[in-house]
């Protein structure tokens, strides 16, 4: 298996730490999952996702969603019923769970069930201290004098 040499990254990003253990979580998931359920991802818009699951068979009692640690588990087990006896069974009736890693400030915001698709929504909610914001530079003084900070509010106390 190849390695992947994240160190140029490295040099010029700063709390990236966890990027390389995402990677290596992702690539040992894809390797244990079988293709069971089918599901789709898609981008709603720029903030807002859905991930489609085909879930025939199913029922809501028998699914289960949890979000842990930046990590979405989709549980379905089925519901012992009488015994059947089938000619042929193309629809598979097994136990399933799928795991997506969620990034930053991605939140699960519902879930719905409809014709065996269980569709979840998800969006992208970035905290006002996250987004861009300009940063002022002075122009020779001090930052420590500028309007807001301890000794500006010092001064201004002696002045009045």
């Amino acid at each position: 298996m190849n390695s992947l040499d994240l160190s140029p990254l490295y040099r010029n990003s700063i709390g990236f730490d966890r990027l390389t253990s995402l990677l290596d979580n992702a690539r040992s998931i894809d390797a244990n999952v079988s293709g069971y359920p089918p599901y789709n991802i898609e981008a709603i818009d720029d903030n807002k996702y859905a991930i489609t699951l085909a879930v025939a068979g199913f029922e809501r009692g028998e699914l289960d969603l949890m979000v842990e640690k930046g990590v979405l588990y989709v549980r379905g087990i089925k519901a012992q019923k009488e015994e059947r006896r089938y000619v042929h069974q193309g629809i598979a009736n097994r136990a399933f769970e799928r795991k997506f890693n969620l990034a930053d400030h991605v939140e699960v915001t519902g879930a719905d069930l409809n014709n065996g698709l269980l569709t979840i929504s998800l969006v992208r909610e970035v905290p006002e201290e996250m987004k861009p914001r300009s940063i002022p530079i002075s122009d020779g003084g001090t930052l420590l004098n500028q309007p807001g900070s301890e000794e500006a509010e010092e001064e201004a106390s002696k002045a009045a």
